[in-house]
C-alpha cells in the first residue's frame, strides 16, 4: 500500500498543495488529475523520491520511504517526461540495459522484442536511439512496461504521442497491472478508461 500524508509543496512562495493525504491499495489504477500549474508532476516526483516536499510523509507496505529508499524504488517504475533511454544504444540493446539493472528473473530476447512489437517499434528494434523520432523515443521507454517485475508504475504523461490503438493496448497493460495486485498511478491529459469503475482520480487545485 501507498500512503501521502499531510504532504505540503511550495515553489516559488505558491502552495501548490498543503495537508494532502490519500491511501492507494494493492490492485487500484489511479489518476492525479488538475489543471496545467496544480502541480501534478511535483507530486509525482515527490512521491518517487526524486522531488523535494515542504512537509508531510511518504510510506509504502507501512515503512517511510526515507528510512527504506533501497527497498522502495526495487518495487518502483517510474516514467517521467524524460525518456531515460541511451540515444546511442539501439531500442533492443536499451532494454536488454534496463533489464540487466532490474529485472530478477531471466528475459529472453523473444520477450524484448515482443515488447517493442507492442509498443509498434516492430522493425525498428536493431536501429540507434538517436535515429527514432521524439515519440519512437518515448514508445521505448514505455515498453519497459511490458518486462516490469515493479509492484507500483507511477507513470508521468504516458499517453504522450501515442495514437487511439496504443491508448487502448496501455489501457488493457494498466488494468492487467492492477489485476494482478500492482497499483499503477498516472497523469494525462487524454481520456482513459471511460466510465470504468476500475479508475479512481484524485483532483488537485480548486
Amino acid at each position: 500500500m501507498l500512503e501521502v500524508s499531510q504532504l505540503t509543496a511550495i515553489r516559488d512562495e505558491r502552495i501548490l498543495f498543503e495537508s494532502l493525504s490519500f491511501t492507494i491499495d494493492t490492485g487500484e489504477l489511479v489518476q492525479i488529475e488538475g489543471r496545467n500549474g496544480t502541480g501534478k508532476t511535483t507530486l509525482l516526483r515527490i512521491v518517487t523520491g526524486l522531488g523535494d516536499r515542504d512537509n508531510g510523509e511518504i510510506f509504502w507496505n507501512g515503512e517511510n520511504i526515507e528510512s527504506n529508499r533501497d527497498a522502495y524504488h526495487e518495487d518502483l517504475l517510474f516514467l517521467g517526461h524524460s525518456t531515460g533511454v541511451k540515444r546511442e544504444l539501439t531500442a533492443y540493446e536499451n532494454l536488454r540495459f534496463y533489464l540487466n539493472i532490474h529485472s530478477k528473473t531471466p528475459v529472453s530476447k523473444e520477450q524484448i522484442y515482443n515488447a517493442l512489437t507492442k509498443v509498434g517499434l516492430a522493425g525498428r528494434e536493431d536501429v540507434p536511439v538517436a535515429q527514432l523520432s521524439a515519440g519512437q523515443q518515448r514508445r521505448v521507454a514505455l515498453a519497459r512496461l511490458w518486462l516490469s517485475q515493479h509492484k507500483l508504475w507511477i507513470l508521468d504523461e504516458p499517453l504522450t504521442a501515442i495514437d487511439k490503438q496504443g491508448v487502448k493496448v496501455l489501457e488493457s497493460l494498466f488494468l492487467n497491472h492492477a489485476e494482478q495486485g500492482g497499483i499503477v498511478v498516472l497523469t494525462t491529459h487524454q481520456d482513459m478508461f471511460t466510465d470504468n469503475p476500475k479508475l479512481r482520480k484524485i483532483k488537485l487545485g480548486d
